[in-house]
Protein backbone atom coordinates (compact mmCIF):
# COMPACT_ATOMS: atom_id res chain seq x y z
CA UNK A 1 0.00 0.00 0.00
CA UNK A 2 1.44 3.26 -1.62
CA UNK A 3 1.34 6.06 1.52
CA UNK A 4 -0.83 8.18 -0.39
CA UNK A 5 -3.27 5.54 -0.42
CA UNK A 6 -2.98 4.65 2.75
CA UNK A 7 -3.26 8.18 3.93
CA UNK A 8 -6.44 8.23 2.38
CA UNK A 9 -7.64 4.88 3.74
CA UNK A 10 -7.42 5.97 6.96
CA UNK A 11 -9.04 9.85 5.92
CA UNK A 12 -11.97 7.76 4.05
CA UNK A 13 -12.17 5.40 7.55
CA UNK A 14 -12.10 8.37 9.59
CA UNK A 15 -15.41 10.21 7.84
CA UNK A 16 -17.14 6.72 7.69
CA UNK A 17 -16.41 6.36 11.39
CA UNK A 18 -18.01 10.40 12.04
CA UNK A 19 -20.89 8.93 10.23
CA UNK A 20 -21.82 6.26 12.64
CA UNK A 21 -20.86 3.82 9.55
CA UNK A 22 -18.02 0.62 9.79
CA UNK A 23 -16.73 0.42 5.97
CA UNK A 24 -15.01 -3.13 7.69
CA UNK A 25 -18.37 -4.37 8.51
CA UNK A 26 -19.93 -3.13 5.29
CA UNK A 27 -17.67 -5.64 3.32
CA UNK A 28 -18.35 -8.36 5.82
CA UNK A 29 -22.27 -7.81 5.29
CA UNK A 30 -22.01 -7.48 1.05
CA UNK A 31 -23.38 -3.53 1.95
CA UNK A 32 -19.49 -2.70 0.57
CA UNK A 33 -17.22 -4.56 -2.00
CA UNK A 34 -14.14 -4.20 -2.15
CA UNK A 35 -13.58 -2.89 -5.28
CA UNK A 36 -16.30 -0.04 -4.75
CA UNK A 37 -14.20 0.53 -1.44
CA UNK A 38 -11.14 0.50 -3.32
CA UNK A 39 -12.88 3.40 -5.43
CA UNK A 40 -13.58 5.58 -2.46
CA UNK A 41 -10.14 5.61 -1.44
CA UNK A 42 -8.84 6.16 -4.89
CA UNK A 43 -11.83 9.16 -5.64
CA UNK A 44 -10.45 10.68 -1.99
CA UNK A 45 -7.00 10.57 -3.01
CA UNK A 46 -7.76 12.68 -6.02
CA UNK A 47 -10.08 15.01 -4.44
CA UNK A 48 -8.85 18.82 -4.06
CA UNK A 49 -10.65 18.99 -1.08
CA UNK A 50 -8.72 17.21 1.55
CA UNK A 51 -7.42 19.35 3.67
CA UNK A 52 -11.16 20.05 4.32
CA UNK A 53 -12.05 16.87 5.21
CA UNK A 54 -9.08 16.77 7.92
CA UNK A 55 -9.74 19.56 9.49
CA UNK A 56 -13.50 18.31 9.64
CA UNK A 57 -12.09 15.59 11.12
CA UNK A 58 -10.00 17.25 13.72
CA UNK A 59 -12.93 19.28 15.07
CA UNK A 60 -14.88 17.21 18.03
CA UNK A 61 -18.31 15.85 17.06
CA UNK A 62 -20.06 13.10 18.06
CA UNK A 63 -21.97 11.91 15.12
CA UNK A 64 -21.99 13.26 12.20
CA UNK A 65 -25.17 13.03 9.39
CA UNK A 66 -23.46 13.73 6.75
CA UNK A 67 -19.89 14.17 5.19
CA UNK A 68 -17.95 17.41 5.12
CA UNK A 69 -19.08 19.40 2.22
CA UNK A 70 -17.43 18.76 -1.30
CA UNK A 71 -16.38 15.41 -0.06
CA UNK A 72 -15.87 13.04 -3.26
CA UNK A 73 -16.98 10.07 -1.63
CA UNK A 74 -20.07 11.53 -0.20
CA UNK A 75 -22.65 9.67 -2.26
CA UNK A 76 -21.18 6.31 -1.18
CA UNK A 77 -20.85 7.14 2.14
CA UNK A 78 -24.80 8.67 2.18
CA UNK A 79 -26.21 5.66 0.38
CA UNK A 80 -24.41 3.26 3.07
CA UNK A 81 -25.75 5.23 5.77
CA UNK A 82 -29.13 5.02 4.23
CA UNK A 83 -28.71 1.01 3.74
CA UNK A 84 -27.31 0.76 7.48
CA UNK A 85 -30.24 3.00 8.67
CA UNK A 86 -32.95 0.38 7.08
CA UNK A 87 -31.26 -2.80 8.76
Amino acid sequence: MTAVFSRHFWITRGVARSMGLDLGKAVDTGALSVDRYEEMVTRCANCALVENCIEWLARPQNHASTPPPGCAISDSLVRLSRLQRRR
